[in-house]
């Protein structure tokens, strides 16, 4: 076959991109979705008791922070309480809200993505209470995050959300001199405002209101955006305290420790056993954001990680190949090594089957990335140290992400396409059918 001499040259791959060349893209999307059916039908009784297990050393956590945290500033009470905000919403909310145990957990009335922490301030406070308006948060990372993920549209890409410090024109050790505070206030400073923004937009959107001009919606919202430059038009900062973050700051840290004042006045301590209280929650935020931003802010940050240009069809054959090359996982194995991480840790094989419960990504991992190997498909799994350093690096601005071939994601887009024209005809109900489904619900 002759090749015109006009005809333009096949762009040249990176070296770390070069195992798309022979990648088998219909192969690979057929065997993880195999498996995410099979995970699928494995879940039972055994998952609901590990998701008990968890539970009980989350709250264990509850307990010891609360008989210490009157007993002058302690780093046990500190820990403790840190840790129990931490698990409660990185292992209990995180996979309940994902429909994780919607099938399996007998108490739906609970242990339900409809039900859990949604529906008014006391649901909030009994089953998750945080800097986060829980209905917030679903729609920000359940759907948006999730489903754009690494694109423009994904609300945690760090890399566009940092975009200020990383152009910022000062030596890099002014920056680094900007991240403590950062990463110790970022839930509430920056991830509570924005959570509720991305909640805000889909109403809009959802009620056909117009985007005012000059609106760029992928910008990030932040109390310095609601403070100091110029607000948001979605909601107003006394918006943002009376829903969202007051209640938090009011209940958690004020009311929450008050039985320890009339118990100090009790045994002639006065107030010392509240005020301590007081001061040992404040410090288990900092801590429990600290922790937040080592376990979760590092999954998708990286100069390994991909970013794309146009969005994909949910549990497409691009959907799977954007979630192993845009997450990383960390070290796996024990409970206590998963209880520590937030089971965070699989990352990877949370974002291919997002509605699976811990146990099943514990059970997956090896799996996923036997597939991973045996495609030549990049399966990135380091110490979470490590991955700080990494995504810091993005923050500051100096690495930056990979961008998928352009050519090889628009390649993979038109076999979506191909694929989806010729299920239609058909009648198999496969996967991605049934995740949409519960997606549209």
């Amino acid at each position: 076959m002759c090749v015109p001499q006009n005809a333009a040259p096949a762009p040249k791959l990176a070296k770390c991109d070069q195992w798309v060349k022979d990648f088998d893209f219909d192969t690979f999307t057929a065997d993880i979705k195999k498996l995410g059916d099979e995970l699928e039908k494995n879940q039972g009784p055994a998952d609901v008791r590990h998701l008990k297990k968890m539970v009980m050393w989350s709250n264990a956590c509850a307990i010891v922070g609360m008989l210490t945290m009157g007993l002058g500033v302690n780093f046990v009470a500190i820990a403790a309480l840190s840790t129990f905000t931490f698990t409660r919403w990185t292992m209990i909310a995180h996979h309940t809200c994902h429909g994780g145990y919607d099938k399996i957990h007998p108490n739906k009335n609970r242990w339900n993505r409809f039900k859990f922490a949604i529906g008014g301030l006391w649901n909030r406070m009994c089953d998750w209470f945080d800097w986060m308006m829980p209905e917030a948060w679903n729609v920000e990372h359940n759907n948006r995050h999730h489903y754009c993920l690494s694109e423009l549209e994904d609300p945690d890409l760090v890399e566009n959300n940092l975009k200020d410090m990383r152009d910022m024109p000062v030596p890099i050790f002014v920056k680094y001199l900007a991240l403590p505070i950062l990463v110790c206030t970022w839930k509430w400073f920056y991830y509570a405002p924005n959570t509720y923004k991305e909640l805000k937009l889909a109403r809009w959107r959802k009620a056909g209101k117009k985007i005012p001009e000059g609106v760029v919606t992928s910008d990030a919202v932040t109390v310095r955006t609601l403070l100091f430059s110029g607000g948001t038009p979605f909601y107003s900062f006394w918006e943002f305290m009376s829903v969202v973050a007051g209640p938090y700051l009011l209940i958690h840290f004020f009311l929450f420790p008050l039985p320890l004042l009339a118990l100090g006045e009790y045994m002639g301590t006065g107030h010392d056993m509240y005020i301590s209280a007081v001061k040992n929650l404040f410090l288990a935020d900092l801590l429990t954001n600290l922790h937040g931003f080592v376990a979760i802010v590092t999954n998708h940050a990286g100069d390994d990680m991909y970013r794309f240009r146009d969005g994909c069809r949910p549990f497409s054959g691009s959907f799977y190949l954007r979630q192993v090359l845009a997450s990383v996982n960390f070290w796996t194995g024990s409970d206590i090594n998963d209880f520590m991480h937030g089971y965070l840790n699989y990352q990877i094989e949370h974002h291919l089957w997002p509605s699976l419960s811990m146990l099943s990504y514990k059970r997956s991992q090896p799996l996923v990335k036997a597939l991973c190997e045996k495609h030549g498909v990049p399966y990135v799994q380091e110490n979470v140290f490590i991955r700080v350093k990494k995504t810091v690096d993005i923050m500051t601005g100096k690495s930056s992400m990979r961008w998928f071939p352009a050519d090889y994601e628009t390649k993979f887009l038109e076999q979506d396409a191909v694929r989806e024209a010729a299920k239609k005809k058909g009648k198999a109900v496969l996967l991605s059918d049934k995740c949409m489904d519960a997606v549209q619900e």
